[in-house]
């Protein structure tokens, strides 16, 4: 007969381990409930994401529309053989709200962009320095651009045949910016732009070169609605009138005389190289879309996607061409309806 210890030991051993087995289906219930949280909130971030991004679309699709149509639209160039879709000076930021979100439009003409077929060395020099480069990177930088685009054989084509996969430099005009990342010298943070801690802690993004230059941008004009900082640095303004003259169009587009004059004033010598209008024919769109909660409340999520599009002639159809295409734009704007 068992003594009445043993019974109580073998009870309590039985005991304990339920305890343990009950412990371990709460663990795993509990890593369980934890990984199907974050799968959906997951799947829900990432549904939130394709709304915007088709949201940002839909932005692309009715500022072509507004360019045409809208504001300005035909107007803006007037006289036979002139695009039929030209963007208003008043334009160059369209806010659209949408049922299930909002999207902001930047309209940005492409001769607000340094034409990097045409510039010279300096130029570029001066553009990679405004954009944090340090003087012999720059210089290599510059001078790297100016071998890519220029035909016959260079010094550093055995540069880039080094490479594996090897490849060649086009040695013809630049078509597309993107080629301008493989060039000697060209880093990410200067191609892309970085982010710095202002004085405040906070994050601000740096220019990005890919932002500042164009082939079908200019030379010695630009849009003062929508040109880069780096480029205004570039041209001989001080960094903090710069970001003076950005403070002053953000609040509303330069177009009257009057605002001119006081963003000569605030531009100095530089101010010659300023223009008051849009570009010819060639625009880039960039659409920023956030979408709506429940509560009618805009997320914090945003897609940002940009369309090159160069409007034809009246009569053509379609009305424009798209030249470019990019789904993975970064954008700044604040202004929300």
């Amino acid at each position: 007969m068992r003594s009445p210890r043993s019974i109580n030991s073998r009870k309590g051993g039985a005991l304990l381990a339920v305890l343990w087995l009950s412990a371990a289906l709460a663990a795993i219930a509990f890593s369980l409930a934890t990984t199907v949280r974050g799968e959906i909130e997951r799947a829900s971030t990432l549904g939130d994401g394709m709304r915007a991004h088709y949201l940002a679309l839909g932005a692309i699709e009715r500022g072509l529309m507004w360019g045409r149509f809208g504001r300005g639209g035909a107007q803006a160039q007037p006289g036979p053989g002139a695009p039929a879709a030209v963007f208003s000076i008043q334009t160059p930021l369209m806010v659209f709200p949408f049922p299930t979100g909002a999207a902001v439009v930047e309209v940005i003409p492409e001769t607000s962009k340094l034409d990097v077929n045409r510039a010279t060395p300096e130029q570029l020099f001066a553009l990679l320095a405004a954009l944090g480069a340090h003087p012999a990177q720059a210089l290599d930088i510059a001078l790297a651009i100016v071998h890519w685009r220029s035909p016959g054989s260079g010094p550093l084509d055995n540069y880039y045949l080094a490479f594996g996969p090897s490849f060649r430099p086009r040695h013809a005009s630049v078509q597309d910016v993107e080629e301008l990342a493989q060039v000697r010298g060209m880093t990410p943070e200067i191609y892309h732009g970085n982010y710095v801690r202002d004085a405040q802690g906070r994050m601000v993004r740096l220019g990005a070169f890919k932002d500042c230059v164009s082939p079908w941008g200019s030379l010695n004009q630009f849009d003062v609605n929508t040109v880069e900082p780096a480029i205004l640095v570039a041209a001989g303004m001080d960094p903090m009138a710069a970001q003076r003259l950005v403070a002053y169009r953000s609040g509303q587009p330069v177009v009257g005389d009057a605002q001119m004059a006081e963003i000569s004033m605030i531009a100095g010598p530089a101010a010659a190289k300023l223009r008051r209008g849009g570009g010819n024919s060639i625009y880039t769109l960039r659409a920023t879309a956030r979408i709506r909660d429940a509560a009618g409340r805009l997320s914090d999520l945003r897609k940002t996607v940009a369309a090159t599009v160069k409007f034809l002639p009246e009569g053509n159809k379609p009305p424009y061409h798209i030249l470019r295409w990019d789904d993975t734009a970064v954008s700044e704007v604040s202004q929300w309806p």
